[in-house]
């Protein structure tokens, strides 16, 4: 075992700041939404994209980025993504139209992509396995308060000044950590294997298409992006299983372990993905909240997820992955069909309670869904280990906000059949038209249309927790990687993104 690094609890600040920019933005941006949308003329479709469009780019991209920067250098790759990240942020600031911004959130997901395999992989590369678990505690923690932070500081700086600001916040964060980084981190690089650009380029591909695919669905079946999405994920899956130095160990999903790790998080942030975008719609245009109103209305979900975060951690030693994954689920589960009985009357105690069960249900699942993916993966492999984690779950994750996002928006059109044709295309334009029975004929209409979304989200979770009891094994193995469990166990980090 290599001697400690004696800077490591100032590296491990560092990283802290390059995650909780990714956190504080996905989480400010979801208190943005009415005022981008009024002030840019967004549709429903644009809030679509410009939420998709970072997480498309930072879902494709990361198998790439884990690869590069085990490659070339932790440390290289991570400030290189905090300078675009910094950048497109003040692109995103001042964009004056929705294609600006969803130009801007798509440089933003490269950024971020290069970013978050390389904290991880650095992490485990400093602290050696008697810290690594303190030190991770401590990462997640720092997640958690972008997590609670950033819708509260988003909400204030809009109030006080306009939507931009919660864009430009990056900026100082990010050169923060890029100072930090350049002066404390030493660098470090993983077993130097021969690249793999085809599987690069085919995941990119695959994953990109099958996101527009979905997105497109409330207009019809896009034909041709679907068949790029089968040939490109088709052609990826071959290749990666037949080249002798593939990017991605798939022979990895033949472990049950790894194999139910990952439908769980794929199934679970379907759920979560979509639930951002749906509340924060209802918070401020159904009950009016303004954008700090909304914000604070989170704080029960990561208070609650810190709390179970560190509960699940410490049980699921004891009782094994797969109990503490299915007991999260339903706890999920049920937290969505609570949110499926709001109506424009409900106020805040039924909201926050339903988001704190959320909390309280992710935190038992996720870190176990995650110990149970990492701890299949060799030591050596950590760094594409953590790409592939993350990868997972922001598939998940934007298939949610595509999938969730279409119904919601096609069930209130149905809703609003015998409206004004501008009040159908959603419920921001239906406000903007000032007619104050037709405002509330929009709110009820948006309500149940959501109630069908969270129902939906339910059996999602609902699946999940099924086919945790079915494919996992009943309790982890004694002899898991190390670097596996550490990793794993206290990745909240990777689920406040993912999330968000």
């Amino acid at each position: 075992m290599q001697d400690r690094n004696p800077r490591r609890w100032l590296i491990l600040i560092v990283l802290c700041l390059a995650t909780l920019v990714l956190v504080i933005d996905n989480m400010a941006l979801t208190v943005a939404i009415p005022p981008l949308t009024a002030d840019l003329g967004a549709s429903a479709q644009d809030i679509q994209w410009i939420i998709d469009s970072y997480i498309l780019v930072f879902a494709g991209l990361l198998l790439t980025a884990g690869s590069l920067s085990d490659r070339y250098g932790r440390r290289k790759v991570m400030i290189i993504g905090l300078v675009l990240f910094g950048a497109a942020s003040l692109f995103a600031a001042y964009s004056a139209s929705p294609v600006q911004l969803i130009a801007a959130r798509a440089l933003m997901g490269i950024g971020g992509a290069l970013i978050m395999p390389s904290t991880l992989s650095i992490l485990i590369t400093v602290f050696d396995e008697d810290e690594r678990r303190k030190a991770m505690s401590a990462w997640g923690a720092v997640a958690m308060l972008g997590l609670v932070g950033g819708p509260i500081l988003g909400g204030t700086l809009i109030a006080a000044f306009e939507w931009g600001t919660v864009f430009l916040i990056n900026v100082p964060v990010a050169a923060i950590a890029i100072v930090a980084a350049l002066i404390l981190m030493p660098e470090s690089k993983g077993p130097q294997r021969k690249p793999d650009p085809l599987g690069a380029v085919l995941s990119v591909i695959g994953m990109t298409a099958l996101v527009w695919t979905i997105i497109e669905l409330p207009h019809g079946i896009n034909w041709a992006s679907l068949a790029v999405t089968v040939v490109g994920i088709a052609a990826f899956i071959v290749w990666e299983l037949r080249t002798e130095h593939p990017m991605v160990p798939l022979k990895l999903f033949g472990n049950r372990a790894f194999s139910g790790g990952s439908v769980s998080l794929t199934l679970v942030q379907i759920g979560s993905g979509g639930l951002m975008l749906v509340l924060t719609q209802y918070l401020q245009f159904v009950l009016g909240y303004t954008p700090t109103e909304a914000g604070l209305v989170f704080i029960p979900l990561a208070i609650a997820s810190l709390i179970f975060n560190g509960i699940g951690a410490g049980l699921g030693a004891k009782l094994g992955n797969r109990a503490m994954i299915v007991a999260g689920l339903l706890l999920c589960a049920g937290a969505f069909v609570l949110m499926s009985t709001l109506d424009p009357s409900d106020g805040f105690l039924l909201t926050g309670g339903a988001l704190a069960l959320i909390g309280a249900g992710s935190g038992l699942a996720m870190p176990a869904a995650i110990g149970s993916l990492m701890g299949a993966i060799p030591q050596e492999q950590a760094g594409v280990g953590s790409a592939l984690n993350d990868t997972i779950q922001q598939a998940g994750a934007a298939l949610g906000v595509a999938v969730l996002g279409s119904i919601l928006a096609s069930g209130y059109t149905d809703e609003m059949a015998s409206a004004p044709e501008a009040a159908r295309r959603s419920i921001a334009d239906a406000l903007a038209l000032g007619d104050s029975g037709l405002a509330a004929t929009a709110r009820e209409a948006f309500t149940g249309s959501m109630s069908t979304t969270f129902i939906i989200a339910a059996a999602g979770v609902v699946a999940a927790a099924i086919l945790s009891l079915i494919v996992l094994p009943r309790q982890a193995k004694k002899d898991t990687p190390a670097a596996g469990e550490g990793a794993a166990a206290e990745a909240a980090p990777e689920l406040a993104v993912a999330q968000h």
